[in-house]
């Protein structure tokens, strides 16, 4: 499943031109065909946790490298959270790194700009001062140029809801501008269930395809990603970030398997009678701790060769 962002603002909040992310259980709040699209803070927080706990903390110390070493030294980390939603990228990742931090939140919705103004982190690892702004409205057509100065470009569940253009775009950008990009929590587009269920893989497929849906490119985004920061000659690494949920996580997990199924019955109509006795089962077995769920994703860095404008 997709935990998370996109361009204009991400899973964690919207998704490019319209696109309603149906399947994230718990975001969508009102018409999906209105012009204004709102996600509820309620299940970004939820799954707060178990971002942050997925999160592949291996590619921070090439990160942490490469920002030491950029071009241009001195003054604050300008840091861009492409479709911000309530912050989590930024309360997850400012106090990992040292140094004075300004954040700069991008999302189109004013609700959870305010959510993560009010949640945003005030230190960094070293005890250096984290200040953000917000800026609204529409990041789909990011440019080199909107990026100069910056030193990081992070993104939370951002490039499953891309279209391969849209990922063209944004590695051109950050290539063009010379900064690097960390891009977590992307759908890897397998699912593993303990104990299993014949029906586990049929739905996987059936939530797969709705993924894929229009010019969406699901789990396939991050090899398109991967390809296309390469055209740029950037240095890509990849790693797993999978959610593991246990029964410590048992909310969580119910309402990842509501909209999981959901999605499928959603794309495979045909499934519906069986899906139904299946989310029941399933729900049963999450509420007395005896379902096991590990939802795959992974986390990609990408380091394009530095500028000398970029910070």
């Amino acid at each position: 499943m997709s935990t998370a962002t996109t361009p204009t603002s991400g899973p964690d909040s919207g998704t490019p031109e319209q696109k309603v992310k149906t399947s994230v259980p718990g975001q969508r709040v009102g018409d999906p065909d209105a012009e204004e699209v709102r996600y509820a803070p309620q299940w970004l927080q939820l799954r707060e946790p178990a971002d942050a706990a997925a999160r592949a903390v291996d590619l921070l110390d090439p990160l942490r490298i490469r920002l030491a070493n950029r071009p241009v030294r001195g003054g604050d980390l300008a840091i861009h959270d492409l479709g911000c939603g309530t912050g989590s990228m930024g309360r997850w990742l400012a106090p990992r790194l040292d140094g004075a931090q300004h954040w700069i939140l991008h999302d189109r919705d004013p609700y959870l700009l305010h959510f993560a103004t009010v949640g945003a982190p005030t230190a960094a690892a070293d005890g250096s001062h984290v200040g953000v702004t917000t800026q609204r409205g529409d990041i789909g057509r990011l440019t080199a140029d909107a990026l100069a100065g910056a030193s990081l470009v992070t993104a939370s569940a951002l490039l499953d809801v891309l279209t391969g253009e849209e990922i063209d775009r944004l590695a051109a950008a950050c290539a063009g501008a010379g900064v690097p990009a960390l891009l977590t929590l992307s759908v890897a587009g397998r699912v593993d269930l303990t104990p299993a269920d014949p029906l586990d893989a049929e739905i996987t497929e059936a939530f797969n395809a709705h993924q894929r849906r229009g010019d969406l490119l699901g789990p396939d985004a991050v090899t398109a990603a991967c390809e296309a920061f390469a055209r740029h000659d950037a240095t890509v690494r990849v790693h797993p970030s999978p959610w593991r949920l246990g029964p410590d996580e048992a909310e969580l997990t119910a309402e990842w398997l509501r909209g999981w199924v959901g999605a499928a019955v959603e794309q495979r109509p045909e499934l519906a009678e069986r899906a139904e006795a299946y989310l029941e089962s399933r729900l049963a077995a999450c509420a007395a701790g005896e379902l096991r769920v590990v939802v795959h994703h992974s986390d990609v860095l990408a380091l394009p060769h530095p500028v000398g404008g970029a910070a």
